[in-house]
């Protein structure tokens, strides 16, 4: 789960993460996790297949800045809360960054599960925290040029995430 389609990437290809650096990072780590057929992803018609995983976002729109407010985020949150609540198979969210990871675990939060009491869990890269459903909630520094081009999310830190996700989910 990323934040939001990006304006000139997902906006303009019709796919998140495609089109944009920060889709280049994410495919790149996918296909090296065995979790995509291709290393890159340049629009919906470029043959990307994804296994075992589902990409979608927090917030629904480009925000000004790629800062959504407050109101952006409840606004979106409904669809968000729609899509996981079918898909019942979902063993793993990936939050790429704090606003992903609290977003996380507000839907399910939202769901009444009894499990899911404060204190909230903090967003750390590689912090994890149990979902209902047997679900788990792994946070990620999101792969933003600011995040890749200051070395606070090098490619092998992004690799441990989807190690560590696929061992959670139960992929080999």
């Amino acid at each position: 789960m990323g934040l939001a389609p990006a304006a000139h990437g997902a906006n303009r290809t019709g796919r998140m993460f495609t089109g944009d650096r920060s889709g280049d990072w994410l495919y790149r780590a996918l296909h090296r996790a065995g979790l995509a057929n291709q290393p890159g992803s340049t629009g919906r018609n470029d043959r990307l297949r994804l296994r075992s995983a589902l990409i979608t976002a927090a917030v629904r729109c480009a925000p000004p800045a790629n800062k959504p407010t407050p109101d952006e985020q409840r606004t979106c949150r409904t669809w968000l809360e729609e899509e996981m609540a079918v898909l019942e198979r979902v063993r793993v969210i990936v939050a790429l960054g704090a606003i992903a990871f609290d977003t996380a675990w507000r839907v399910s939060s939202a769901s009444g599960a009894p499990s899911l009491r404060p204190p909230r869990p903090r967003f750390a890269h590689l912090a994890e925290a149990p979902l209902p459903n047997a679900r788990t909630l792994l946070g990620s520094y999101h792969p933003s040029q600011q995040n890749t081009f200051t070395g606070k999310l090098t490619e092998p830190m992004f690799d441990r995430v989807w190690a560590r996700a696929k061992e959670l989910a139960g992929v080999e």
